[in-house]
């Protein structure tokens, strides 16, 4: 039988859940700032064959790892013994991100 000093800590798993959570937020809010600002569809258009599509996926790719990286660094060394709070978040950023990439609600903010 494991005693308390012998587990380890579950933080850094959970830092994993809830970046994966932010990334696919991020890439909602991405899609949704493209379809309602030529500005913002412009500058996330990294690859012109690729579109908006391209910087969509890079930044919010980026907005995980780094999420990701920060999360890890805090709750490494941490046991998260009712990991509930962090659970229900990521649910919340999931169905958000869900909501936003979900055609007839993005084509709201097109303004067509």
């Amino acid at each position: 039988m494991e005693t308390q000093s012998e587990t380890t800590p579950n933080g850094g798993s959970w830092a994993a859940v809830l970046a994966a959570g932010i990334g696919c937020a991020a890439i909602g809010l991405f899609t949704d700032l493209a379809e309602g600002s030529k500005f913002f569809s412009a500058a996330l258009t990294l690859s012109k064959p690729v579109g908006n599509l391209s910087g969509k996926t890079t930044f919010g790719i980026a907005c995980w790892l780094i999420s990701w990286g920060v999360l890890h660094l805090r709750w490494s060394r941490r046991d998260l013994a009712s990991p509930g709070k962090v659970e229900a978040l990521t649910a919340a950023l999931l169905l958000l991100a869900m909501i936003a990439v979900f055609p007839p609600f993005f084509e709201l903010f097109s303004g067509g």
